[in-house]
This record gives structure tokens, sequence and C-alpha cells, in this order.
């Protein structure tokens, strides 16, 4: 059975279930928190809402980055396994 996790972002505590590690549920819940934090040093006089939605979108646009950034690599490690695969194919022919 999951264990509920409590961590505290932004003055808030939560009781988070996931069937991830309580040490990851602490990692993903700091980065959040720093995230909020950010977004709110950046943008004073918004309301927490406001400022979630920001956070948000930034952390949302750091995963779609990354995620290209990760199907450009597979693309090219496809294109150099195929090449070599070819090589080889030459070699022994």
């Amino acid at each position: 059975m999951v264990q509920p996790v409590k961590v505290r972002i932004l003055d808030h505590e939560y009781l988070i279930k996931s069937n991830e590690s309580e040490e990851q549920v602490h990692r993903i819940a700091e980065y959040v928190n720093d995230k909020l934090l950010e977004a709110m040093a950046n943008t004073r006089g918004l309301s927490e809402k406001k400022t979630t939605i920001l956070a948000a979108l930034d952390i949302a646009s750091e995963y779609f980055q990354l995620r290209d950034e990760r199907d450009d690599l597979v693309a090219h490690l496809r294109e150099r396994t195929e090449a070599l695969i070819q090589q080889i194919d030459s070699a022994t022919d």
C-alpha cells in the first residue's frame, strides 16, 4: 500500500500519495516550491493563483524543451546506429 508523504510547498502542507519513493516525492515538491518562489520573486504583486499558473507554465516549458532534446538525441542515435549497421553489413559482404 502506498503511504502518503507529507510535503511543504509555499508554507502549505500536503499529503501526497505516489508510486514514487518518498525521497523522489520530496525532490519533486522541493523543485515545485523553488519554481513557485522564483515566479513570486519575478512577478511581485500577482496573486498566488496567477503565480502558480506562471510557475506551471515554466515547468511545462522546461519539460517540453527537455523532451524535444531527448527526441533529437534519440533520432541522432538511431541514424548513427543505422549507419554503423550498414558499415558492418558492407564489411561482412
